[in-house]
């Protein structure tokens, strides 16, 4: 990290911000050892706190499965650091070299799985690149009768050609595909099942989006409704749940089927 200092980086080791994998702090006297990986969580001056924790629904010498709540990122990223669910699990649970073996928006809640082994983490990576995880989500959007129930949608979506943080359907062979169908309703809103066949960014929110159904509480789709640097509405999450993950475990060869705890509220109105 040539752009940084020796003395920034002393600075760091003196506040005891360096550690290593056993999660000990090192020290500029620490001896040198080769292959060492070395870990350094850098400071924001000012990160929103996220006021909700999220459960650990499981946990072996393998896995941690977490159940993560809507507004918590899964990792660091932009105005974020300490306020995610990688280094709140690392540090409650005292597992450093824990790392996400997928992602869900930082909008999205429900489960995220965890791999404690880093020697591991290709194979349970390969579940999810070669498409073998059952997953399944929930969300609340606007009830409709323009579509035959179940839907298939199958699109093309890439990055956004102005927005690089949000996603849109082009023209082109098809890229993405979930099947959608209601399985309740409560006035103009409807509860539905989503089942995503592949994992593009964005994709369920979008496909929503495109059958005229945005799903409710989202900033992003059909339009951005909030500055990056505005205060977050904790009242209004993205109605948005990833609800159950089902695969069998490549390490263990053990069926696994995880559920999320929690449920989408229905809107007020």
């Amino acid at each position: 990290m040539p752009k940084v200092g020796r003395l920034v980086w002393e600075r760091r080791l003196a506040r005891g911000e360096v550690l290593d994998e056993a999660g000990q702090v090192l020290t500029p006297l620490t001896p040198f050892r080769s292959g060492t990986r070395v870990y350094y969580y850098r400071a924001l001056d000012s990160e929103p706190v996220v006021p909700f924790e999220a459960k650990v629904l499981y946990q072996d010498t393998h896995l941690v499965v977490a159940d993560k709540p809507h507004f918590l990122p899964v990792t660091p990223g932009g105005r974020y650091l300490q306020q995610t669910l990688l280094l709140r699990l690392q540090q409650s649970l005292g597992l450093p070299q824990l790392a996400p073996l997928h992602r869900i928006d930082r909008e999205t809640a429900g489960l995220v799985l965890l791999a404690i082994n880093p020697a591991e983490r290709g194979a349970y990576h390969a579940l999810f690149s070669g498409h073998t995880v059952q997953k399944t989500y929930e969300a609340i959007a606007p009830a409709s009768e323009t579509w035959t129930w179940p839907h298939i949608r199958r699109s093309r979506i890439v990055e956004h050609p102005t927005d690089f943080f949000r996603m849109n359907e082009v023209a082109g062979e098809s890229n993405s595909e979930t099947r959608i169908e209601p399985v309740a309703q409560h006035g103009r809103w409807a509860h539905y099942r989503l089942t995503p066949i592949t994992g593009k960014r964005h994709q369920l929110r979008v496909h929503m989006n495109a059958l005229g159904l945005p799903i409710v509480g989202d900033q992003l789709y059909p339009t951005v409704r909030r500055g990056a640097e505005e205060e977050e509405d904790f009242s209004e999450p993205l109605r948005l749940l990833a609800q159950s993950l089902e695969f069998i475990d490549p390490v263990t060869g053990a069926p696994r089927h995880f559920l999320s705890t929690q449920t989408l509220e229905w809107p007020s109105d």
